[in-house]
């Protein structure tokens, strides 16, 4: 489907303002819509568009499935540990910490050999707005935490750490 140009509507009001030309005629009835395609651009500048994409897919692949809060925890937890001496200075450089075998790896999405290109369009709008918003500073609904796993999982470090909370399908430690 084709855009309509866009009424140039200064024009038109300067000209009616000067005498010079009647009011425009009343705009078309549309009879067909088509949804725009959503905007899935993250926008920034170049440092700051690569630190906020590392964090929206660590989101997004680790928590896309999660409510919010749990996304929020997710996002926290790469954030928490920016901050922290014991981890890398930068949300890429926490985000890629470890090898690319599967094993020693912090973040699965990272090293499982898959895409790390987002497929579901929602949950990666979803993703990239919790990650502007946490790192614009919304609050860290871990109490702080540095770890994670899922329910499902009993990695042995978790008896070395102090459990902080339970949020969705997953458990924050630090």
């Amino acid at each position: 489907m084709r855009a309509h140009p866009a009424p140039r509507w200064s024009l038109i009001a300067g000209l009616l303002l000067a005498g010079c030309a009647s009011p425009p005629p009343p705009e078309p009835v549309v009879t067909s819509y088509a949804e725009p395609e959503p905007d899935v651009t993250i926008t920034a500048q170049p440092k700051d568009q690569a630190e906020l994409e590392c964090l929206a897919k660590t989101v997004y692949f680790e928590a896309r499935g999660e409510s919010e809060q749990g996304q929020r925890a997710v996002a926290a937890v790469v954030l928490n540990r920016v901050k922290s001496p014991e981890f890398p200075d930068t949300i890429c450089e926490v985000a890629h910490q470890g090898g690319t075998d599967g094993k020693d790896c912090q973040f699965s999405w990272w090293c499982d050999g898959l895409s790390d290109e987002p497929k579901d369009v929602n949950a990666w709008i979803k993703a990239a707005t919790i990650a502007r918003e946490m790192i614009q500073g919304a609050p860290d609904p871990t109490n702080g935490a540095l770890y994670f796993h899922t329910k499902n999982v009993a990695p042995v470090w978790r008896t070395q750490l102090r459990r902080l909370a339970t949020i969705g399908a997953h458990i924050y430690y630090r």
